[in-house]
C-alpha cells in the first residue's frame, strides 16, 4: 500500500558529504514520523535520525553536528544531510515512515536501502 524509495547513496571520500532522499507514494492519509536507521556489515540496525510531522528531530549521538534531517510535508519526502562524514559512516542507510494508510492500517513501512560507502 505504501512504497518508499531512496536516492542519493554512493562513495565519498572522509570529510565530504552526501544528502539522501526518500519519497513515500501509495495510499497515504498521513505519515506521523519519518526517519533513517543504517546497518553496517555484521551490526545490528541503528537509528540515524527521526522528524516528527511537527517538525522535532532526533538524532543519534554519533551523528549530530553532522547530519541534518528535514522533510517536506507536502511531498511526503524526507531528506538526510551527512556532512564530515567518516569511515564508521559506511553503511545502508534505509528510508522509514510511520504511516495512516486510507484504507486505515497505521504502520511502519522502510524503503529497500541505498548504500553509503566512505573510503578515501
Amino acid at each position: 500500500q505504501v512504497q518508499l524509495v531512496e536516492s542519493g547513496g554512493g562513495l565519498v571520500q572522509p570529510g565530504g558529504s552526501l544528502r539522501l532522499s526518500c519519497q513515500a507514494s501509495g495510499r497515504i492519509r498521513s505519515i506521523y514520523h519519518m526517519g533513517w536507521d543504517r546497518q553496517a556489515p555484521g551490526k545490528q540496525r541503528e537509528l540515524v535520525a527521526r522528524i516528527m510531522n511537527g517538525g522535532s528531530t532526533n538524532y543519534a549521538d554519533s551523528v549530530k553536528g553532522r547530519f541534518t534531517i528535514s522533510r517536506d510535508n507536502a511531498k511526503d519526502s524526507v531528506y538526510l544531510q551527512m556532512n564530515s562524514l567518516k569511515a564508521e559512516d559506511t553503511a545502508v542507510y534505509f528510508c522509514n515512515a510511520y504511516v495512516w494508510t486510507i484504507g486505515g492500517i497505521i504502520d511502519d513501512y522502510w524503503g529497500q536501502g541505498t548504500q553509503v560507502t566512505v573510503s578515501s
